[in-house]
C-alpha cells in the first residue's frame, strides 16, 4: 500500500518541483533580464537623477507645498502621501464624508493659493493609485500665476516652462496628455537665479 501511494505521488511532487523552478524561478528571471537589457530605464524605476543624486521616480509623485512649486495630485497613501508601499485608493464612496470634506478642504486650500482660478478635479481628488506623478495641463496653467509670482519670473515664461513639459498621448491614441510635476518643478528650478 505504502509502494502505491509512493508511486502515485512521486509524479506530482516531480511535477510541482519542476513547475516551480520553471514559472517560479526560470521564467522571472528571464523576464526581468530581458526588461533590463531591452527597457533598462523602466526596469530601473524610471529614476530621475540630478547632479548624481536620485530626487525621484516619472512614475511616482511627490508632494510640493511650497507657492514657488507646481503642486501635485493628492495622494489617498497612509500614513504618507505617494508611499508606493501602500498604493492604492482610499476607497470612500461618493457621498462619505470624510471625502466630501477632504476635497472641501483641498478646495479651499487651492482657491486661496490661486485667487479667481477655477479648481480642476486632479487637484483635489487623488487617483486610483494614490502615487499618480501627473497633473492636467490645465491644472498645471491654472498655477502658473502664483509660482511666477513667487519665483519673481515672468508669467510667460513660466508658462512656457509649463507647455514644454506636456507629455502627449502615447502612441497618439493612449491617455491623455499630462504634465509630470516632478519634472516640472525641476525644469523650474533650473531656470537662472532660482534654486
Amino acid at each position: 500500500m505504502f509502494k502505491t501511494f509512493l508511486s502515485q505521488c512521486r509524479p506530482a511532487v516531480v511535477m510541482l518541483l519542476v513547475l516551480t523552478a520553471l514559472a517560479g524561478l526560470a521564467y522571472p528571471a528571464a523576464i526581468t533580464g530581458l526588461a533590463g537589457i531591452l527597457f533598462p530605464k523602466q526596469a530601473g524605476g524610471s529614476l530621475i537623477v540630478k547632479d548624481n543624486v536620485v530626487v525621484g521616480s516619472e512614475l511616482i509623485g511627490q508632494p510640493f507645498a511650497g507657492d514657488g512649486y507646481f503642486w501635485s495630485r493628492p495622494s489617498a497613501t497612509t500614513p504618507n502621501p505617494y508611499n508606493a508601499s501602500s498604493s492604492g485608493g482610499s476607497n470612500l464612496g461618493p457621498a462619505n464624508e470624510d471625502l466630501l470634506k477632504s476635497v472641501a478642504d483641498r478646495a479651499e486650500a487651492f482657491r486661496q493659493a490661486n485667487p479667481g482660478a477655477p479648481v480642476p478635479v486632479d487637484m483635489v481628488t487623488a487617483s486610483a493609485s494614490g502615487l499618480d506623478p501627473h497633473i492636467t495641463p490645465a491644472a498645471a496653467l491654472l498655477q502658473v500665476p502664483r509660482v511666477a509670482a513667487k519665483r519673481g519670473l515672468p508669467e510667460e515664461t513660466v508658462r512656457g516652462l509649463v507647455l514644454s513639459n506636456v507629455e502627449e498621448r502615447q502612441l497618439g491614441i493612449l491617455g491623455e496628455p499630462r504634465v509630470n510635476v516632478l519634472k516640472l518643478n525641476l525644469a523650474l528650478s533650473s531656470l537662472a537665479g532660482n534654486k
